[in-house]
């Protein structure tokens, strides 16, 4: 009989939303209750949905600074380093300049130096050939003369 009484009682139970919970000296029964709505007036209720979209407005700006800081930010580094890179390939391209500057002004050196040494060869080449083709000529002169004195004098 006992077992008729409790059928009807678990049923309730369980669309209550109930929790039995069993241990060998006792049985416990935790009931689960819904919440009931909690009544706002109008007035409150604007004020309240109000307050909440002016906070979500609120937060929303602040993201959007704190967003915009951080691109400022990041476009500040950027320029930087751009600034940067190009300084570097500037002291680069002047350090490589100045190396072929270099370069060009021992190589034009060197070239004029080639070239001095040539023009004193051929000015030397062109004494020693003067001085030996006037040689040659006094030589021939004196010959002819000798020649012509003693021809003269052959046919005295």
């Amino acid at each position: 009989m006992a077992s008729m009484t409790l059928t009807p009682t678990l049923t309730k139970l369980q669309n209550a939303r109930a929790i039995i919970g069993h241990s060998p000296l006792s049985t416990q029964v935790f009931l689960g209750a819904t919440p009931k709505p909690f009544q706002v007036g109008k007035r409150h209720l604007g004020m309240a949905f109000k307050d909440e979209a002016r906070n979500a407005a609120e937060k929303g700006v602040d993201a959007a600074k704190q967003g915009a800081d951080t691109a400022k930010k990041a476009v500040q580094e950027a320029k930087n380093e751009t600034a940067s890179a190009a300084d570097e390939a500037m002291r680069k391209t002047k350090l490589m300049g100045d190396k072929v500057a270099g370069a060009a002004q021992d190589m034009a050196g060197k070239a004029k130096e080639t070239a001095q040494e040539a023009w004193g060869s051929v000015k030397d080449t062109t004494q020693k050939m003067k001085d030996n083709v006037m040689g040659k000529a006094e030589e021939s002169k004196e010959a002819i003369k000798d020649n012509v004195n003693r021809n003269m004098n052959n046919k005295n």
